[in-house]
């Protein structure tokens, strides 16, 4: 018994430890994400607006979800309403993330479906309310269990060793937030990004005059964002498939290091996006080092790296 007691705190150390370098790394990645779609927010630039809205709410998930997760896993002793608000805080983040990127898939096809009419359909008001519309939406299907659907009862005020599987309820972790908020945007971004690929490998086999260096452009772009999908559903599936397993087969013991494993996974996710538009997004790469060069090293941009920040079409 005192081993199994040492390999579980063990366990907890590096899961700790883990979470902190991951949180580090998050809010310093996507601040800098932030940093770069407010030198370029001149342009007026729906998807920059969007990709800024995806980082917002990745370093939330640095500066708040990753520490309040250190939290329940040391299941501290706090009242049971406050451990339902710490569990739902977690839960609106992730919400905005998947939105968020609805809302680029959503942009993107309607850069490719309709370009002629695109910029006047996406005017920054149209951006802003949607913007809003997607935080405010986080919002309330993170906070539903405050209002009745969670394991704490109605006048409940005791206190208790704070952990997830406590306070939240599992039919709301399956049906409301996997299949309804994270399963169903999934499938509706795969269709998007698919007639996005069709439209534009369709437009450039016509070899129309004057429209391949456009489609070019965004079959490039679609590539990058759609990976960015991908290593968001590859970062959560595991741990949403894990709460299916909870669920349905309550009596299964799953292995605590997997828990682990599938939690540091999808925190990961909010590690992973600023190194795919640094690698894949030429716009933001450039910002990157313009930043690099003049803000935190100190020196003179290069011209050629400055016109290029400061160009609407790089």
């Amino acid at each position: 018994m005192p081993n199994s007691s040492l390999a579980l705190s063990s366990l907890d150390g590096i899961y700790i430890g883990t979470e902190c370098l991951l949180a580090l790394c998050a809010t310093l990645g996507n601040a800098l994400v932030i940093w770069a779609a407010r030198l370029n927010a001149a342009f007026h630039n729906a998807t920059l607006y969007f990709i800024a809205s995806l980082a917002l709410a990745d370093a939330a998930m640095g500066l708040l979800v990753m520490p309040l997760a250190i939290v329940v896993s040391l299941g501290m002793a706090m009242p049971t309403y406050g451990c339902l608000f710490v569990c739902c805080l977690m839960l609106v983040f992730s919400n905005a993330s998947i939105l968020s990127l609805l809302a680029i898939a959503i942009d993107r096809y309607l850069r490719v479906k309709l370009p002629t009419r695109y910029k006047t359909i996406t005017t920054e008001r149209r951006v802003w309310w949607a913007l809003g519309l997607c935080w405010c939406l986080s919002l309330l299907g993170g906070l539903v269990p405050m209002f009745g659907w969670n394991k704490a009862g109605p006048r409940s005020s005791s206190f208790l060793r704070c952990r997830f599987i406590s306070v939240m309820r599992m039919d709301y972790m399956v049906y409301f937030r996997f299949f309804l908020c994270t399963l169903v945007p999934l499938l509706i971004m795969c269709v998007l990004y698919a007639e996005v690929f069709y439209i534009v490998r369709t437009k450039l086999s016509q070899g129309v005059r004057g429209a391949g260096a456009f489609y070019g452009h965004e079959f490039r772009i679609a590539k990058s964002l759609a990976l960015v999908l991908l290593l968001f559903a590859i970062s959560w599936l595991p741990l949403c498939t894990i709460n299916c397993v909870f669920y349905f087969h309550p009596d299964s013991q799953i292995p605590p290091y997997l828990i682990y494993l599938a939690i540091l996974l999808s925190h990961a996710n909010s590690v992973m996006n600023p190194i795919v538009y640094a690698y894949k997004i030429k716009k933001v790469r450039t910002t990157y080092l313009f930043i690099l060069r003049t803000y935190i090293l100190c020196k003179k941009p290069k011209p050629a790296l400055a016109e290029q920040t400061t160009d609407p079409e790089s």
